[in-house]
């Protein structure tokens, strides 16, 4: 019997009805999210479908991601590279540091203003080729990097390179979405935005090697570095197109290419077979989204909950990236007598202190996924302990490096955590269109905390450009005060959580076949086993043989 579900229809993500030995009542129930047909599975026979998808979708997020960043982020390390005998960015284009903190912020700029948009049209779209296309178009303006002559040329490619990534991070958060409840995004947003880390760690070590072409070819080692990096993400474009899975698609459906599409290739399906019925058991509400319209998307603007998650991505993002694009900027300023080298060398081990605490705090907030602002404002405050040190340890360069390990331990789970927060509370009260605006919101609006710190504060603020062991000071009290604006942010949205609930919204204006005032849609087997944490009841030293 020929059967379509709910799902609605969206450009390169056509479905057609399959024949199906399935007694028409029962689909009809199927559809709706209610028995006979509905089977409880066990959880661990569940975890093993999870387990499946993150060997097909975590593998290939670590790696675009980590490329990505390291495009975005390598004009940081340019600016130390063969710095002893001039062939540094600034020195080659004569930049000034207003040039530099311009060019720097021009990327924020741009993702603010593309954020949304993008992640609104890859709702609408194939996840699967918008994804691919961002990653393409940033290797090749990270590729043209290599040819910038003069201070203009940097200030636009940094423009275009915030207008094709933006929507990559909130997009990757709407694509776990997809195939995972909200609360076991957290780890798997931690386990690829380790790649950022990771990324931030190599372009310095890496970086080192770079220095050493200096000069083959008649390019300078900065100028290799773009090239190569470039090419690789051009390279790694292509290939997710073979790769990663579009949406899922529910029992008695295959999938149809619109006829824009039919050029490129084929969907790899994440799941089959068994492993799919269970995935549907578990996750009907990805399978019966509604089609949303601009109504739906204003009630996400307006809703409350939004705006203090932005203030908490603000706050974190801020300092994140003003590390990442300042810290050997910082290390320089620590004991200048560091060499070019030496500075790469020392700014890694930041990240790999990030890695660590995001490989160790972002699983146990999904294990306790009722109280991710305790796990958000404790690991801020690590922050703030860490630019204190960076800040009045002026006798001791060591204890002020030990202050830069710190910061960068703290900033680990803080943006994983943000995000998976924002899923939780959106898809709940909005469904889909509220995880794809909600999410590029948060980090569009949030990254105005990036602008501020790459053009504000550092090299951009006259009062600490003076040498010595007080210069960045003014810069580490901004950032300890937007910190400090994070921690109460999430502290209020709990409080406004408790007093006004998080309920699904009724104001949905999309269609569907489901009831508009019903919520039975949440009530999968994974929302069922929401209502209570996981804790540590069920981990590897206490379960049963």
């Amino acid at each position: 019997m020929a059967h379509r579900t709910g799902h609605p229809p969206l450009l390169g993500d056509d479905k057609v009805p399959l024949e199906v030995n399935v007694a028409p009542d029962d689909l009809a129930r199927q559809a709706q999210g209610q028995g006979p047909a509905e089977q409880e599975y066990s959880i661990e026979r569940v975890e093993k479908v999870y387990r499946k998808l993150d060997l097909r979708i975590i593998p290939a997020f670590w790696v675009l991601y980590f490329l990505c960043s390291a495009i975005r982020s390598n004009i940081g390390i340019a600016q130390t590279m063969n710095k002893e005998v001039h062939h540094d960015l600034v020195s080659v284009l004569g930049l000034t540091a207003k040039d530099t903190s311009t060019a720097l912020a021009l990327f924020y700029v741009s993702y603010v203003l593309f954020d949304l948009p993008s992640n609104l049209i890859m709702s609408r779209l194939s996840p699967r080729v918008w994804m691919a296309r961002i990653v393409f178009a940033v290797g090749v303006i990270g590729a043209c990097f290599t040819a910038v002559q003069s201070a203009w040329s940097v200030k636009f490619l940094r423009f275009l390179l915030g207008v094709v990534i933006a929507g990559m991070w909130p997009g990757m958060s709407y694509y776990l979405t997809l195939f995972y409840p909200p609360s076991r995004t957290g780890k798997r947003i931690g386990m690829y935005f380790t790649a950022s880390q990771v990324s931030a760690a190599v372009v310095g070590l890496v970086s080192a090697g770079f220095q050493e072409m200096d000069g083959v070819g008649g390019l300078v080692g900065f100028r290799w570095m773009f090239l190569i990096y470039g090419i690789l993400g051009i390279i790694l474009g292509v290939v997710l197109l073979w790769w990663l899975p579009d949406r899922p698609l529910a029992p008695g459906e295959t999938r149809a290419k619109s006829p824009w599409m039919k050029w490129l290739p084929a969907s790899p399906e994440a799941l089959t077979g068994e492993d799919a019925l269970v995935h549907y058991q578990d996750l009907k509400r990805v399978y019966h989204a509604r089609p949303w319209n601009f109504t739906d998307l204003w009630y996400v603007l307006i809703d409350w909950r939004l705006w203090p998650l932005v203030l908490m991505y603000f706050g974190v993002v801020g300092v994140g990236i003003g590390t990442q694009l300042y810290g050997t900027v910082i290390i320089s300023s620590i004991n200048p007598t560091y060499t070019g080298v030496q500075v790469s060398l020392l700014f890694a081990p930041i990240w790999m202190m990030d890695f660590c605490a995001i490989l160790l705090v972002t699983p146990i907030s999904d294990r306790f996924h009722h109280h991710r602002a305790l796990f958000f404002s404790a690991a801020v405050c690590i922050q703030i302990a860490g630019l204190l040190t960076v800040t009045f340890a002026l006798t001791n360069s060591w204890a002020r490096y030990g202050g830069l390990l710190l910061i960068g331990f703290g900033l680990g789970p803080t943006v994983p955590i943000c995000m998976t927060w924002t899923n939780e509370i959106f898809q709940r009260r909005h469904r889909e269109v509220g995880v794809a605006a909600a999410s590029a919101l948060v980090s569009g609006l949030g990254n105005l905390g990036s602008i501020t710190t790459t053009y504000a504060l550092y090299t951009g603020w006259p009062e600490d450009a003076a040498k010595g062991p007080y210069q960045f000071r003014k810069s580490n009290f901004t950032m300890i005060g937007i910190l400090c604006l994070s921690i109460a942010s999430s502290i209020v949205m709990t409080i406004l959580l408790k007093i006004f609930g998080n309920q699904p919204s009724q104001k949905i204006a999309g269609g569907g076949n489901l009831p508009l005032d019903s919520a039975d849609e949440f009530q999968d087997g994974a929302a069922r086993r929401e209502i209570q944490q996981r804790g540590f009841g069920r981990m590897w030293w206490n379960k049963q043989s």
